[in-house]
């Protein structure tokens, strides 16, 4: 454990356009592996929403009167909350590029002031919609994969029990090929899922051509007609419907692997219009066979074609879990370098995209809880009770977001805003209190996932804090210090000793205990603040702050954004430093041996919960890209 990892966060505004404009052969490129990272997850939720509105727990009747009427809910859901809300109203608040809950999150904050319940109300809605992404990054994978190769009990009845094996074999590949990168993989799978939506738009032509009579449900008058009627099915049958808007969420949490552009014309252009089409082509069928209901997507399929759909099914769910998983990837940076995570190991995968990272840790705890929805549940009939509960609920939490940039950020009007938000939440809670009634069937799995992630965040954030506390009551300031150089004399030894610390006030207490046993002081001396901003990014312009603090002393902080990757010896080669020579540098970190001995400031189990959690957090060394044969790590107990 060391001091430097306390990364401190301020208000700074965020910048709403992304860094790039992609054109031409570029802008092609980028659309394709969108098309394969962003739009996998509902891109394939054709396979169940249908079918569990009509064959599912909550399953209707498929008179026409349903079909119509489930189908113009759907297709008008698609085009408020996915058109609507996500692709034009909630993409321009990009946080120098970066999409996603907590990058939203850090866009609120960066006008409210400091100490307010405003900014006590945000951050507890930010991480809380984060930590239900991470439930629902669990569930995706399995119901979308399962979901496909439940397709064998359509095509070969006989291998039915390979189902769960298969789908786990199939997990195992996927995980296994994320270290390549989100762009490589998006690359790869691009063109599938390219393949994927001409087929199900070609099929849902099919359907409709048969019968014509399902395009009334476009007129939204048949979706109000639903309610209205006061069918007792109709609000239960929502929380099947709100299996159609499952990642929607992701187009906004992978903005920053591909930029805004190419996911809105990759939507306008081929991903909506597919899905409508199948989701109308499914509603055909069913008003023609009422018994299709219990797999209408493969049942829409030619009999010699769908063997090979199973296939492509399944390479495109795998495919949908990848819109997840990046945003998992995301998230999980963002955490950190908002210091509500520990640090963690994360990887550059692209030299030219900024946003593309891959992260080990939370790839293969990923699969783990992934495997182990497939194994407890089994289907994805029985999974799709889990889902829908914090798709919906990071939907409003966003929602309420997105209101506070629209208002304090954007400057907009507060009455436009109050009602653009109140005509997108309505809609959100409608599907939230629906899918709610899932909770005994499989619904409380993602809460209970964000229930212990949010315990983990809170308690790193206050564990942070605390510790930050205690170790600034030890701190001496840098005229007493001088004083104690006066009248000590210590040795003064060449070359520049570069000490890392939390807080850019007096002396980082590596450099007290060093001076106490050793009694020795370099020649140069930077005290080394690293601070992350509630930004995206940080110009080079505004990276550094340099002050002199006289007797070889200089203070030196540094401002990373909470999507960049921090490197010291880079940053002290660019501060062009006087007397520093970057061939005699030595790094000095505090390193803390934790004690939760009293209950003052936090429970005693949630400091040995954080005290656990900071031996799992990656060296400081490693993080910042020290040498290590060039630290000196000075070690002390810290009563918690």
């Amino acid at each position: 454990m060391d001091e430097s990892s306390d990364i401190a966060a301020h208000s700074e505004p965020g910048d709403s356009s992304h860094s790039s404009n992609p054109r031409g052969r570029e802008l092609a490129a980028l659309s394709l592996a969108s098309l394969g990272v962003v739009y996998g997850d509902i891109g394939t939720s054709p396979l169940y929403a249908i079918r569990e509105c009509f064959s599912g727990h909550s399953a209707m009747a498929p008179t026409t009167e349903n079909v119509l009427g489930v189908l113009s809910v759907l297709i008008w859901s698609l085009t408020i909350i996915v058109s609507g809300k996500y692709v034009i109203y909630i993409l321009r608040a990009d946080n120098r590029g970066e999409g996603g809950i907590l990058a939203l999150m850090a866009l609120a904050l960066s006008k409210v002031r400091n100490k307010s319940w405003l900014k006590t109300g945000i951050i507890a809605l930010g991480l809380a919609g984060a930590a239900l992404l991470y439930g629902d990054g669990a569930i995706t994978p399995a119901i979308s994969v399962l979901s496909a190769v439940e397709g064998l009990e359509v095509t070969a009845p006989g291998l039915s029990h390979y189902i769960v094996p298969i789908t786990l074999l199939i997990l195992a590949v996927l995980f296994a090929v994320q270290y390549r990168g989100t762009g490589k993989v998006g690359s790869i799978f691009g063109p599938i899922t390219l393949l994927w939506f001409f087929a199900i738009g070609s099929a849902g032509i099919v359907g409709i051509v048969h019968q014509p009579q399902v395009l009334l449900a476009l007129n939204p008058i048949y979706a109000i007609k639903f309610f209205v009627t006061g069918h007792s099915g109709s609000f239960v049958v929502l929380g099947a419907i709100v299996l159609a808007l499952t990642g929607a969420e992701a187009l906004y949490t992978d903005m920053g692997h591909f930029g805004r552009k190419p996911i809105h014309l990759t939507w306008f252009s081929l991903v909506k219009p597919a899905l409508i089409l199948n989701y109308l082509g499914q509603g055909a069928l069913l008003l023609g066979d009422p018994n299709a209901a219990v797999n209408p997507f493969y049942y829409l399929f030619p009999t010699n074609l769908r063997l090979p759909m199973v296939v492509l099914a399944s390479a495109a769910t795998v495919i949908a879990s990848q819109a997840l998983i990046s945003g998992v990837y995301s998230l999980t940076l963002q955490a950190s370098m908002l210091g509500y995570w520990p640090r963690i190991n994360f990887r550059h995968t692209s030299g030219s995209q900024r946003g593309q990272i891959y992260v080990p840790a939370a790839n293969w705890i990923l699969f783990l809880a992934t495997s182990t929805l497939v194994i407890a549940f089994a289907s994805s009939a029985s999974l799709a009770g889990a889902y829908g509960i914090a798709v919906t609920g990071t939907m409003v939490i966003t929602t309420l977001l997105a209101f506070v940039v629209t208002w304090r950020v954007w400057k907009w009007k507060l009455s436009i805003a109050s009602i653009i938000t109140i005509f997108l939440l309505v809609p959100g809670l409608i599907f939230f209190f629906a899918s709610s009634l899932k909770i005994p069937h499989g619904g409380w799995v993602p809460i209970a996932i964000a229930i212990l992630l949010l315990l983990l965040m809170t308690t790193w954030k206050k564990g942070r804090n605390l510790l930050g506390a205690r170790l600034r009551e030890g701190m001496v300031n840098v005229s007493d210090f001088h004083e104690l150089m006066r009248l000590e004399r210590p040795a003064r030894v060449p070359g520049t000793a570069v000490f890392m610390t939390a807080t850019a006030a007096g002396m980082p207490p590596a450099l007290i205990r060093n001076f106490e046993h050793n009694r020795v002081v370099h020649q140069q001396n930077v005290l080394l603040t690293v601070q992350t901003v509630e930004e995206a990014k940080v110009t080079e312009t505004e990276r550094i702050i340099t002050q002199e603090l006289g007797e070889g002393f200089s203070r030196l902080e540094a401002r990373y954004g909470f999507t960049e990757e921090p490197n010291i010896p880079k940053l002290l080669a660019s501060a062009n430093l006087p007397g520093v020579d970057m061939h005699y540098v030595t790094y000095f970190f505090g390193r803390e041996i934790l004690l939760a001995d009293n209950n003052k400031g936090m429970r005693r189990w949630r400091k040995r919960l954080f005290t656990a959690m900071a031996r799992l957090s990656e060296r400081a060394t490693a993080f910042f890209h020290i040498p290590p044969n060039s630290v000196v790590e000075i070690g002390a107990h810290v009563d918690l």
